[in-house]
């Protein structure tokens, strides 16, 4: 081919593709919607406005000490990393012991109001002889717990002061997944660090009494009781829990959703306990095969596994083996959701139950009754009952031999008996009364080996006990704290 041909040919080639490109206005291509790209956000702003509101809070325990006491030095070095100084001798040469305080550890919280309350977790006041609460600008004051709440983890600290900056509540009801959160608090004692992220999920059951909040903001040890906030500057939920085997952040933390800890807070409030109702029943999930075998048209509901003799629920006619399909005609898709809305009942009213029984729905009334559990709140300390000692092992349990009377009755050769129960193991679930039979892959035979055993484990990981409460028997997972 000539250059003069090569140069024609170019030139068709090129007016051919120009065609494809450059088409008469009548027969122009609609035009392509390019979506603008979004940059990262920046919150500088907002926690300029909401972070003096976030405080700090250190909480303290007087415990007796006297000179040679060389096992609790060997405890406080080991789980407060120092030896604490001795407390000064008494006037009779120094034999008695004197109390000292100690630093037990660091939490976070928020102000909810200008004249002084502040929102925390329960576990990070929990046994706490007295409460420091530091504020952005330095201001320390000495704070009062009105009340705490191990269902829900939510505790109100009182402070005397006015005119705090206070932060607004928002609607964890109205949240949505992959929106913008931050976490403002004191992660291994850093004040008021800020970290962000967004919402992972919503309503996400761990095991605990509230559907919690999952984000994936950095939280760490210190970070509970503190604010998750999002970008209108609201709080929606308090930091609560993580998620890990190490012991620090893992990707995973867990926040109380607002509206529940705001509920909470308001009892906490005017009597320093939670009321919360009470069916008389123990349910457990509805696989698909037992759904399919009754006749359900998909797994849903709660299984009565058990139903207390005189209480509401017996009374009332419901029996082992029902499927409870709605409260008050809100549908229970899972078995945490009955003991949620049961527990926000008003107390002596009258529920309306929806079973599924032999093939057939069947509504019941039920009469309301309060939920009694000593360990459910508290305005202090726990006290142990009548004989049983104070201290507790580090899972929060204090338990005791079964009787040869106790292990005929039960049908049963292992397992010890929970005499008192509070922190970790209280949270999940464990109370008074129950026999416990297994911890992770041990059989349990005597209190001794139960505590020999607990002292063994490592404090950053979950453990599953094996709990025999009445006639049914279930994993309780005891998850680590931050």
């Amino acid at each position: 081919m000539t250059s003069k041909s090569a140069r024609t040919a170019l030139s068709a080639l090129l007016l051919s593709c120009a065609g494809l490109f450059f088409l008469p206005s009548s027969q122009a291509a609609a035009p392509v919607v390019v979506t603008p790209v979004v940059g990262l956000p920046d919150f500088a702003d907002l926690v300029e406005k909401v972070g003096p509101a976030v405080v700090n809070i250190r909480t303290t325990e007087r415990i007796k000490m006297g000179q040679g006491d060389a096992e609790m030095q060997e405890f406080l070095r080991r789980f407060f990393g120092q030896a604490v100084p001795r407390g000064r001798r008494g006037g009779n040469g120094g034999g008695n012991a004197v109390p000292e305080e100690v630093q037990r550890g660091v939490g976070s919280g928020f102000i909810i109001s200008a004249d002084g309350y502040v929102l925390t977790n329960a576990h990070v006041v929990e046994g706490a002889d007295e409460v420091t609460v530091t504020l952005t600008d330095r201001r320390e004051f000495t704070a009062k717990v009105l009340g705490s709440d191990e269902r829900s983890d939510v505790a109100v600290l009182k402070v005397e002061a006015a005119n705090l900056p206070v932060l607004r509540i928002g609607d964890s009801n109205k949240i949505r997944v992959g929106e913008w959160v931050i976490a403002i608090g004191s992660p291994f004692n850093l004040e008021n660090t800020v970290t962000a992220g967004i919402i992972s999920a919503k309503a996400r059951d761990t095991g605990e009494y509230l559907p919690l909040i999952q984000s994936d903001v950095a939280v760490n040890p210190g970070n509970s009781g503190g604010p998750l906030i999002n970008m209108r500057g609201e709080v929606i939920g308090i930091t609560s829990q993580i998620a890990t085997l190490s012991g620090a952040y893992n990707g995973i933390s867990f926040a109380v959703p607002i509206q529940e800890a705001m509920r909470v807070a308001e009892q906490l409030k005017k009597t320093g306990h939670v009321t919360r109702g009470r069916l008389g029943v123990q349910i457990g999930e509805v696989t698909r095969d037992v759904a399919q075998a009754l006749g359900l048209e998909r797994a849903r509901g709660a299984e009565v596994a058990m139903v207390e003799p005189g209480g509401p629920a017996d009374k009332a006619g419901i029996k082992v083996g029902d499927i409870i399909l709605k409260f008050n005609g809100l549908p229970i898709e899972k078995t945490a959701d009955l003991p949620r809305l049961v527990g926000a009942s008003k107390i002596g009213s009258q529920a309306n139950v929806t079973v599924w029984r032999r093939g057939k729905q069947q509504d019941i009334g039920v009469t309301i009754v309060e939920l009694q559990d000593e360990k459910t709140a508290s305005s202090g300390k726990a006290q142990p009952k009548k004989g049983a000692p104070a201290e507790t092992n580090a899972l929060g349990l204090h338990v005791s031999d079964l009787s040869a009377a106790q292990k005929r009755e039960l049908k049963t050769e292992a397992g010890v008996l929970v005499e008192s129960v509070q922190g970790r193991a209280a949270t999940a679930g464990v109370q008074q009364g129950d026999v416990i039979l297994q911890v992770d892959n041990t059989e349990i035979h005597s209190a001794s080996q139960f505590n020999g055993i607990v002292a063994k484990l490592d404090p950053k990981k979950p453990v599953a006990v094996l709990v025999r409460r009445d006639t049914v028997t279930q994993y309780l997972v005891i998850k680590p704290r931050e």
